[in-house]
């Protein structure tokens, strides 16, 4: 029986072995990095890896020995800054240390080395080149940084020509002409990257005249800034430091002639990579690029937590590939600047890891897409090639950028298969369902997806059909309902009933004394607040009662807004965390503001703050939740209407905390203001308090509990 119940256990663990080794996941342990994507939201997904390392080149070049001849000196790339795949998948590298363009074949084998000597090129050989670039015909054109020039090669490394500083009065005279990257469009014009050249890209025509600076970034103005700029006088502000934007650090051009750059520097944060329109003008504005690992923060290049974008390529399918040098990371997003995936890092000090690198300096992808990395400090070039994962990805993200949604259904559903978290494959389903005409499918795809803009245009045809096929149904309805109010209200106005109902009682019950007293509130409300006071028409009990009621507004807002227009993820909402916010918040204030009014000439008790400020939640009580109930039945179309209405909730929230201290208070209207200025800063001060005090107590414990820890050792 034991030996049965063995043999039995034994013959699980090989099923449950066997099942593993199918799982998609188990990728994971083929490649030295972790491979990630994102949802909107910005959560992390794990993937498997979208590229895998297949190898390593350029450590082992040799050059003729002079002191002995006919043997070869090992010559490895030093110190190399660029790299250009040609349209034969050949690889050229800027060898920047060794002052030449090194050339591979697609393989990754040595061909050559493109030297020229001096008196070929002008007098002047190669001086530290940082930049290469080779056109459809094969010409090469090489950015000589050491010698402030682009030199232009034949297919044979023969000299050409050469593109010295440019003459214009419309170049500064303290414009420094030391080209770093550069490219070359279809007509034979050159857009030249030149070191901390914060103009922009120069521009040049096929003779070397200049014509422009092209796709300058902007300068980055903060709000304190903005606040010197209000507040400094003029000469004050000329004294600061000149900000200026961030230089171009690479360029490249895809195949439909759309200009490509990366912008990288302290602080620079947005438009990292730019996608050029022919006046130069930024076509992915909108978006964000760069990604971060939280816990991998703390290993960034030199504590830089900004991701840095030094270099980008543009694959045959429209992808753009880019290098981060903070984090070690090789990004991908699609043709409209969504991520794709992320993956790679640092590898070790002392060693070579073959997928990870110590300082990607450039990227290029060949005609099948494999990308090639350059590292500057190993001097080595590393491939990288689609996955499995990686190749169905890009075919169905291709398919449906080009509008083909049905014939990329069958690629996401494969793409899902391997990875059921993989948020552009459900987004990829969205669209193919949408354009089939299944739009409640498409719907949910697209709320899982996190597309609001997707699960608008599907709510938007639900609601078209409902009408039309509802529309008679619902007219007549509302016709025959107004039509009843009318006759009722007509034949009921003189009855007994009637009567009595407007000559009743009113009730002097304390409790719905004060309820009623909100809806007087509402047509007079500084005559409200002031009988807050000296009427008696509030009290605590019924400014709880407003409180909750509000908190529940504020809850039926955050959890019941349509989709649509709710930006936030409901599935992280903290209920508890969010109530405790609210009532810290509410009360911060109330305290703030007696102990301002207080000392400010107010005339306020306590209990007037307390019961005013629940009173002055009103608007949120009476619009929050209508607003929240018929968002659902809107979709982004009607966005305005919803904005309308959520700025008469806000506007109208601050209108009745003016109202309220204005007339507790006894203020005139710059008192008023004034107090709400001191109470913003009071309350900011408890705040800071508070987080001091909470602060000290955890140290506290801590020294306690050390304490205590000691004593019982001893």
């Amino acid at each position: 029986m034991k030996l049965s119940n063995s043999r039995r256990i034994l013959a699980l663990l090989v099923l449950m072995l066997a099942a593993s080794a199918l799982l998609p996941l188990a990728a994971f342990a083929e490649v030295p990095y972790w491979t990630n994507s994102k949802e909107k939201q910005g959560r992390l997904i794990w993937t498997q890896p979208a590229y895998t390392p297949e190898g390593i080149f350029g450590k082992d070049l040799a050059i003729p020995d002079k002191d002995k001849p006919g043997e070869l000196k090992s010559s490895p790339l030093q110190n190399p800054k660029d790299l250009f795949v040609d349209k034969n998948d050949h690889i050229y590298v800027a060898d920047t240390g060794n002052s030449r363009i090194v050339e591979f074949s697609p393989a990754g084998e040595f061909i050559r080395f493109i030297a020229p000597d001096k008196e070929a090129m002008k007098g002047l050989a190669f001086n530290k080149p940082e930049g290469v670039f080779v056109t459809d015909n094969l010409d090469i054109y090489v950015a000589d940084t050491g010698n402030k020039r682009v030199v232009r090669l034949d297919k044979d490394g023969k000299f050409i020509q050469a593109y010295g500083k440019p003459e214009s009065k419309y170049i500064p005279e303290s414009f420094k002409y030391d080209p770093t990257r550069l490219v070359v469009d279809k007509r034979g014009f050159l857009y030249i990257a030149v070191l901390g050249g914060y103009q922009g890209l120069l521009q040049l025509d096929p003779d070397g005249e200049f014509q422009s600076f092209y796709g300058a970034n902007k300068t980055i103005f903060s709000p304190l800034d903005a606040m010197k700029r209000l507040l400094y006088t003029k000469q004050m502000y000329a004294n600061e430091i000149s900000k200026l934007p961030g230089a171009i650090s690479s360029v490249a051009v895809d195949h439909d002639g759309f200009m490509y750059t990366t912008t990288a520097g302290q602080g620079i944060k947005n438009e990292q990579i730019k996608k050029l329109s022919i006046k130069g003008l930024n076509l992915m504005e909108d978006k964000v690029f760069g990604e971060v690992r939280r816990m991998e923060i703390k290993f960034a290049t030199g504590g830089q937590v900004t991701p840095q974008l030094i270099d980008i390529a543009i694959d045959s399918n429209g992808n753009m590939t880019a290098i981060d040098s903070s984090y070690k990371y090789i990004n991908q997003y699609d043709a409209n600047g969504n991520l794709l995936f992320f993956w790679a890092g640092p590898s070790s000090a002392n060693t070579t890891q073959l997928g990870l690198m110590k300082n990607p300096v450039a990227v290029d992808a060949n005609s099948r897409n494999d990308l090639f990395l350059l590292d500057g400090q190993e001097g080595v070039i590393q491939l990288f090639r689609l996955s499995e994962f990686g190749n169905k990805v890009n075919e169905a993200n291709k398919l449906t950028l080009q509008g083909r949604y049905e014939e990329s259904e069958s690629h996401w559903r494969e793409v899902l298969r391997l990875n059921a978290n993989f948020a552009p494959a459900v987004l990829g389903l969205a669209k193919a369902a949408y354009k089939q005409g299944n739009y409640e499918e498409a719907l949910e795809l697209f709320k899982r997806g996190d597309d609001h803009k997707g699960y608008s245009d599907a709510f938007w045809q639900i609601r078209l059909k409902w009408f039309q096929k509802n529309f008679s149904l619902f007219a007549s309805s509302l016709v025959i309902l107004v039509i009843l109010y009318f006759v009722l209200e007509k034949a009921t106005r003189k009855t007994k009933w009637r009567k009595a109902w407007r000559a009743r009682k009113r009730s002097t019950n304390q409790f719905i004394v004060q309820f009623k007293h909100m809806f007087y509130m509402l047509k007079r409300p500084i005559d409200g607040f002031t009988a807050l006071r000296f009427e008696s028409k509030g009290g605590y009990r019924g400014a709880l009662i407003l409180l909750v009621l509000a908190a529940t507004s504020l809850i039926v807002l955050k959890l019941f807004t349509s989709f649509s227009f709710n930006m936030v993820d409901i599935r992280r909402v903290n209920l508890i965390g969010l109530l405790i916010q609210y009532a810290l918040v509410w009360l911060g204030w109330v305290v703030a503001n007696y102990l301002v009014s207080s000392i400010y000439r107010g005339e306020g008790r306590f209990k007037d703050v307390f019961v005013g400020s629940a009173y002055a939640l009103i608007p949120l009580i009476l619009v929050g939740i209508p607003l929240a109930i018929i968002s659902n039945g809107m979709t982004l179309s009607e966005q305005a209407i919803y904005d309308f209405l959520q700025n008469v909730l806000y506007v109208w929230t601050g209108l009745m905390i003016f109202w309220k201290i204005q007339a507790l208070q006894n203020y005139t209207v710059g008192e008023t203001i004034m107090n709400i200025f001191l109470t913003l800063v009071a309350f900011a001060t408890l705040a800071i308090l508070a987080l001091v005090i909470i602060g000290l107590s955890s140290d506290l414990k801590d020294f306690i509990y050390e304490v205590y820890q000691e004593v019982r050792m001893r």
